[in-house]
């Protein structure tokens, strides 16, 4: 065995101290006498100036072999034979002092056949692994190879073919270390290429590009962290999932929306996030923040939770661009264009490992038809290193249905629209970063946010702000009106006036005006849409715009083909190299611009009205109208009405009539007739039918206020759905209209209302909504410690809350002195929560506790003096039940998790007690003589293999209504319900994530609901 494998454990400066302990040391005048030196004499624990015992030999031996087990990566051999390893290296060194030769004779043996000598001087046990009989043989081997070393350079008496040797040593030595060094194990190359690979993640998407600052002596790209600005994201429900016997005390079809929190921290409380958010609102922006945070791994900031992860980013639009299969993970890199070469294996060892974090970017980029094999490729990429890694994938709002990743695991997040005081301080960090020259232009821009709906209205995503910016800074503070005017004046500052106004003259030797550029631009932007695509081949953009330019006489007289279209893609400001061989808009909303005005200019309206059902084309169509001309408009939204009409499904008919009515606003010129016709149109599908429906109504925008009815011209679930619809239009113009429904005596409705609290300006919703809520039976959601002061400036008092993780300790705590409720739901973050502030509420009847179901909690901290009647707890109580008994009117008690024997006795001495949920294995705890005659309803958490149920009819033998759910998510629990036919007063069973069988052996009169597998 070649001893530079256990070189690649202890390298030359490790082990040669440790070998130099065996040998004597020349003293004064060695080296004179003219004789060889047998070996006995050479080793420093044999005669009788020996330095070292035989336990010091053994415990060099011991040391050899703890350093080699120490070292990271694989261990050589099993833990549990380091014992019997030492054990024989100490035998095999000491036999170095049996030998009968000389050190010129060992020197010429050659290291190899004196570890040869030496085994066969002390062979080695009997038993050992085949792992540690190698190490034991190379070890051996190396420490000859040190031992022969020592002797060639111990005097100059030696031999000259002894000298002749030593160079022979040394060099093998050296030969042997550079080899270590050039073929290090796996483990130590990953970690080398894992530094470079780093490295280039922080430094590749570690820039930012902030629209309009590139004018003047400012540089094109900002550093991504004195640049980014902290999003926001939120989900349409963030109370726990539903344990057992709990259901919410109004409908579940819209749930309460969370409170707004960093969006970068949504990996930090999941792992997997599936996040929404419309073009421009910085989803690409958050996937590069994440990205370069992993790579730089800092540990002392907010973002050190991803520090020993390894980013992996993967823009669909760039692996989808030739229509190929999707990378497996040892071709993430190559796909992305990295020039980076890994080690063979590298991801699969990341990913198996659980380190990775995996930013897939752009479903809403991938075309349609494409999106299901897009998902067959990351369940295929779960289902190998689902465990451990931490995922996030973007979208479009509406390009995927709401439940398109849930069966997989993922939370579903959406980027919040910019609210006013996060619009007002993303103008003061792009004037900041501007510079000096812009600072007179910040407070007027403000000023004309807080003054101008319309402006504000556009201000809701980083791309629409910071072209806000640019263009008031650049017009002098004059800006145009309408998004479609922000975009032709953007079109104007890039093509025209971007390296005029730098002094650059014309770099590339094109002087190319606007519209020329607009025209060859425009052919691109038309190809990529019609295609369904986001980026295309180099070589293809080339052709199209070659074959363009003999049409366009400026362009034809601009200078060579090819140096007008190097011009485009350096200097307009608009296209990019996002890699090697790939084009690309700077922003989507770039491209479906310029697409639409392709299309108004070749009147190609059919491609309008085809894809008029396609998510990706809802603002090309919205663009369109707006580059229309009178009679352009009023064809295409005749067209628009024509292909709803031809729809075959509600769903698209819907759609296509939502965005008709949404582009209404762009149309600069419509006969009244036809504007009508729309509305009515629109009108026939209001009140929508669902809450889906009601979404899908409120991508219309503010427009959809004046055609939506009051409270009183409605049913109460009519007035549900259009309440859902005006909460989710992210617009302070929807605030009268929800006003007028503040005291509807539908609880849903007033519950829609509390919910949508995050979605708008703090202070203005609580004056104007929550102020005039009727409180009766309704759950006050509180969401964040802006809405805790509110609710204690206002000096409300609602005697039911619901206080989510967002509110800090200390404004809990306030909270719940202030108001006292009789009935509170608190959810409280981190593995240590603070719940004394509960010990007080001394009128609480019900209350429900969510924290992480590893935090260890006592009921100490309830409130001992409160009449509870309905507790649910995060997990079973430290102390276990017994402090329940001070509650005698406790009816309900649920997520008791596993109970033990004395447990049950506990909850058999609670003479209210009706309802209680635990899991089902704890039926084998109860004792055979306990039972609980007064429990009538029962939710059981069902492990796979469990076989208790049958024990129910003796443990609770007036047992009516039964629930059972399965631990989810995962393969669903298989349950037989044939051991529950002789429970007699049996009456309900509900079961959830359940393979159910035996339900035909159960009694007519027993209803069974099942809740298929998802």
């Amino acid at each position: 065995m070649d001893p530079a494998l256990i070189g690649t454990r202890l390298a030359s400066s490790a082990i040669a101290p440790l070998i130099r302990k065996l040998l004597v040391q020349d003293g004064p005048g060695a080296g004179l006498a003219e004789q060889r030196v047998r070996l006995t004499r050479l080793v420093s624990f044999r005669g009788e100036k020996r330095t070292l015992t035989e336990r010091d030999v053994r415990r060099l031996a011991a040391r050899l072999v703890a350093d080699a087990l120490a070292t990271p990566g694989e261990p050589p051999f099993p833990h549990d034979e380091a014992e019997a390893v030492t054990d024989a290296l100490a035998r095999t060194l000491l036999a170095l002092g049996d030998l009968d030769m000389d050190d010129v004779q060992a020197v010429h043996l050659g290291h190899r056949e004196l570890a040869g000598r030496l085994r066969r001087a002390a062979p080695g046990p009997a038993g050992l692994s085949t792992d540690a009989a190698g190490f034991l043989d190379s070890l051996t081997e190396w420490a000859c190879l040190h031992i022969l070393h020592f002797f060639t350079q111990r005097s100059t008496f030696v031999a000259r073919t002894l000298v002749e040797q030593a160079h022979t040593q040394a060099e093998l030595i050296a030969k042997v270390d550079a080899l270590i060094a050039r073929t290090p194990r796996p483990f130590a190359r990953d970690a080398s290429f894992e530094l470079r690979y780093r490295a280039y993640v922080a430094k590749k998407h570690g820039s930012l590009t902030i629209y309009g600052i590139d004018l003047h002596t400012t540089p094109d790209a900002w550093p991504l962290d004195a640049a980014y600005l902290s999003l926001e994201a939120s989900t349409p429900d963030t109370r726990p999932a539903p344990r057992p016997g709990f259901s919410c005390t109004v409908c579940d079809e819209e749930a309460a929306p969370a409170p707004r929190r960093p969006a970068d921290q949504a990996l930090a409380q999941h792992d997997r996030v599936l996040l929404r958010g419309v073009a421009g609102s910085g989803k690409t922006t958050l996937v590069q923040w994440l990205a370069v945070s992993a790579a730089k791994g800092d540990p002392d900031t907010r973002m050190a939770y991803l520090g020993d992860r390894v980013p992996f980013v993967l823009p669909l639009r760039t692996l989808t661009r030739h229509g190929e299969r999707l990378p497996a993970p040892d071709r993430f890199l190559p796909a992305v264009g990295c020039p980076l070469a890994p080690p063979d294996g590298w991801a699969d060892r990341v990913l198996s490992s659980g380190r990775g974090l995996i930013l897939v970017d752009g479903i809403d980029e991938v075309p349609e038809p494409e999106r299901d094999r897009t998902r067959r490729w990351l369940r295929d990429l779960l289902a190998a290193y689902g465990t451990g890694n931490r995922w996030l994938v973007t979208s479009r709002p509406s390009a995927v249905r709401d439940d398109w990743l849930a069966p997989d695991g993922f939370t579903e997040l959406a980027l919040t629209p910019m609210s006013r005081t996060e619009a007002t301080a993303f103008v003061r960090r792009w004037h900041a970063a501007a510079g000096p020259d812009a600072t007179s232009y910040e407070q007027p821009l403000l000023d004309a946010l807080r003054t101008k709906q319309d402006l504000a209205r556009l201000a809701t995503n980083p791309l629409m702000c910071g072209l806000i910016c640019a263009l008031h800074r650049d017009r002098r503070g004059f800006l145009p009106r309408g998004r479609k005017g922000l975009y032709d004046a953007a079109l104007d500052m890039l093509l025209a006036r971007r390296d005029r106004e730098r002094d650059m003259g014309d770099p590339t030797g094109v002087d190319l005006g606007e519209a020329p550029q607009i025209r060859l631009i425009q052919r691109l932007a038309y190809w990529l849409t019609i295609n369904g695509r986001t980026e295309m081949d180099r070589s293809r953009a080339r052709t199209i715009v070659l074959d363009a330019i003999p049409a366009i006489p400026d362009a034809a007289a601009a200078g060579e083909p090819e140096a007008v279209f190097q011009h485009l893609l350096h200097r307009s400001g608009l296209l990019r190299e996002p890699g090697p061989d790939a084009v690309d808009f700077v922003h989507r909303t770039f491209q479906d611009y310029l697409a639409a005005k392709a299309i108004v200019d070749d009147w190609h309206i059919g491609v309008l009205t085809d894809h008029a059902g396609d998510d990706q084309w809802e603002d090309v169509i919205r663009m369109a109208v707006a580059h229309a001309r009178p009679r352009e408009c009023a064809e295409i939204l005749t067209e628009l009405l024509a292909a709803a009409d031809r729809a075959t499904d509600r769903r698209t008919r819907l759609r296509i009539l939502f965005v008709a009515a949404a582009a209404l606003e762009h149309a600069t010129e419509l006969a009244p007739g036809l504007r009508r016709a729309l509305l009515d149109r629109t009108a026939e599908v209001i009140p929508p039918r669902s809450p889906e429906e009601a979404r899908e109504l409120a991508s219309v925008g503010p427009l959809v206020l004046d055609l939506l009815p009051g409270p009183e011209d409605l049913d109460d679930e009519q007035a549900r759905m259009v309440v859902i619809t005006a909460t989710h239009i992210a617009s302070d113009a929807a605030l009268p209209y929800l006003a007028r429904f503040a005291g509807h005596p539908y609880l849903p409705v007033r519950s829609q209302l509390i919910w949508a609290w995050s979605r708008f300006d703090t202070a203005a919703y609580a004056e104007e909504i929550v102020s005039r809520v009727d409180p009766d039976g309704l759950d006050f959601t509180i969401a964040s410690d802006d809405q805790a002061d509110a609710l204690l400036r206002l000096g409300l008092r609602m005697p039911r809350l619901d206080v989510r993780e967002g509110v800090s300790t200390t404004k809990l705590a306030a909270v719940l002195r202030h108001v006292s409720p009789e009935e509170l739901r608190v959810a409280r973050p981190g593995a240590h929560p603070d719940l004394d502030c509960l010990t007080s509420l001394d009128r609480l009847r019900t209350l429900r506790v969510y924290v992480s179901e590893d935090t260890t909690w006592s009921l100490a901290c309830l409130p001992p003096k409160a009449p509870l009647e309905h507790l649910e707890m995060p997990a079973p109580p430290r102390e276990g039940l017994g402090g329940l008994r001070r509650y005698p009117a406790l009816r309900f008690a649920a997520h008791l998790g596993r109970l033990a024997a004395d447990d049950w006795q506990d909850l058999a001495e609670l003479p209210s007690l009706a309802y209680l949920a635990c899991a089902s294995a704890s039926l084998a705890s109860c004792p055979a003589s306990l039972a609980l005659p007064g429990v009538t309803g029962i939710g059981l958490v069902v492990a796979d293999g469990d076989r208790t149920l049958h024990r129910l009819a003796d443990v609770f033998p007036h047992l009516r209504n039964l629930s059972l759910i399965g631990p989810g998510p995962g393969p669903a629990v298989p349950v037989d319900l044939s051991p529950l036919a002789g429970l007699r007063p049996l009456r309900r069973i509900e079961t959830r994530r359940l393979q159910v069988t035996g339900a035909d052996r159960l009694p007519a009169e027993v209803y069974v609901e099942v809740h298929p597998p998802a």
